[in-house]
């Protein structure tokens, strides 16, 4: 008898990962749900294993600690039956970047960067040994618009886009894809545990719609997925336009605007 994929999970008490656990138990999928609140954790898998009848297995992690990161590194690395990595967990620091409190700012980084990195590194030998799986990267339509003020934040997302399309660049031949799911500003905790003032956000998608959406790109395989850009022609014109420039930064010679006279 076959042993049904298991999808490892991060941030999966709440929010979108609690969704991305819901939708993918409903195709049948175990689960992994990484997270810190175990009493949350607990309290999802034994709803989703009522209704689902799958199996879940929970682990409580604070992925801003290297051990921390290193036992789910151990799980990703030694059950044979993980093929999905959902990398959602990540935090935002409200205020300026001058202002930010440097702990804050180390802890934003372990999160949304080290903790991707170390946990992609980990699954990815046994995805190519399998030539099948994929790695979902939560990242933010921030990481496109520093317009937005977001630096610290919008900075780290902009590490997942650009991450995720160069290693689904490297993996896919190898049968290994890698999709990068870019929201919008969404509902979820993150606004409060950051301290923003929720009066002064824009609207926000439900995080339902969001992983619903980010889903039917999943199975289009889509590398960059944008759920709340309504004209996807605007994103095949940005890439054919950053396309353009790669051929002249394969030269050597200094343009000439920065020749002396």
């Amino acid at each position: 008898m076959t042993t049904p994929s298991k999808v490892l999970i991060t941030g999966s008490s709440t929010g979108i990962g609690a969704i991305y656990a819901d939708r993918f138990a409903q195709r049948g999928y175990h689960l992994i749900l990484v997270a810190r609140d175990l009493t949350r954790l607990n309290q999802l898998a034994q709803q989703l294993m009522q209704t689902y009848k799958v199996k879940v297995e929970v682990i409580q992690a604070d992925l801003t600690q290297d051990q921390e990161i290193s036992r789910v590194e151990q799980v990703l690395q030694q059950d044979p039956n993980i093929d999905i990595l959902v990398n959602n967990a990540g935090m935002s620091v409200s205020g300026s970047f001058g202002q930010q409190n440097l702990n804050k700012i180390e802890q934003l980084i372990a999160l949304n960067m080290t903790a991707v990195v170390r946990l992609s590194h980990a699954v990815c030998q046994q995805l190519i040994q399998k030539k099948s799986g994929a790695i979902i990267n939560i990242g933010s339509v921030v990481g496109l618009a520093p317009e937005f003020g977001l630096t610290l934040y919008g900075g780290s997302k902009a590490f997942i886009q650009y991450f995720s399309q160069a290693l689904n660049l490297e993996l896919k031949d190898k049968g290994v894809y890698v999709q990068a799911v870019l929201p919008s500003a969404t509902k979820t905790e993150i606004w409060e545990r950051s301290g923003s003032d929720i009066k002064n956000l824009p609207p926000m998608m439900d995080a339902n719609d969001l992983v619903d959406a980010a889903l039917v790109g999943f199975d289009k395989k889509e590398n960059i997925t944008i759920p709340v850009l309504q004209d996807e022609n605007k994103w095949k014109d940005y890439e054919q336009l950053r396309m353009k420039l790669l051929p002249e930064f394969s030269t050597a010679k200094v343009a000439p605007r920065y020749q002396k006279v």
